[in-house]
């Protein structure tokens, strides 16, 4: 995708729990009756969805606050269940600022976005980064993906980019939303990297054993 293809107008899925990286396809299952209308909208269009956390999962608040920065996704697979609930696949394209909600007759809320800050989500550029400046990192998540019990094929990661692996491991890793998000922000993967070395040595614990006094 083109920048001039980006739209400045989006639909946005608020949704507790999930988060969406650059380069990156998820799977989701959707079956609340406004977001199943915002899917058929986006399949008549462009097939573009703006994923986004809340910064609260209070479920009692009307209209939640969402954080600033989320990632635009497109919707890559498509299926209608018996029941009427949609499974889709989404692949995260670019992330972007909120700049102000728009008023909608839509039942699911719009905003206006920019993506100034995160051109670079679009490029293919190789970054200067290897496997082997990750290696301690990837021995850390080895063994809190182990102890938490995630089961990742590493060989079949290791062969995709390594933007896409990164990416990959911040969005399934056991982090929380708060430093899943921190790592969403991140400027750029080297910036990801940095912030991922920081959240796995606050696990150190949990990886070797030990136990801290609470």
């Amino acid at each position: 995708m083109q920048k001039i293809d980006l739209p400045k107008k989006i639909s946005i899925f608020p949704l507790s729990n999930f988060i969406i990286f650059p380069k990156t396809t998820v799977p989701l299952n959707v079956f609340e009756p406004r977001y199943i209308d915002m899917i058929n909208n986006s399949m008549k269009t462009n097939k573009l969805v703006g994923m986004i956390q809340p910064k609260s999962s209070n479920d009692d608040q009307k209209i939640p606050i969402l954080h600033d920065i989320g990632c635009l996704g497109k919707i890559t697979s498509f299926k209608e269940t018996d029941d009427g609930r949609y499974l889709i696949e989404i692949k995260g394209l670019i992330r972007f600022q909120i700049l102000k909600e728009l008023n909608s007759s839509n039942k699911y809320r719009e905003f206006e976005v920019d993506y100034e800050n995160f051109y670079h989500d679009l490029k293919n550029e190789k970054e200067e980064l290897k496997f082997s400046d990750l290696e301690l990192i990837f021995i850390d998540f080895k063994s809190l993906f182990k102890k938490r019990g995630f089961i990742i094929n590493w060989k079949e990661l290791e062969k995709q980019s390594l933007d896409e692996t990164i990416n990959a491991l911040a969005m399934a890793s056991p982090f929380s939303l708060e430093e899943k998000q921190v790592l969403l922000e991140a400027k750029n993967l080297n910036a990801r990297k940095n912030k991922i070395a920081e959240i796995l040595s606050t696990y150190s614990y949990d990886i070797f054993d030990n136990t801290t006094i609470q």
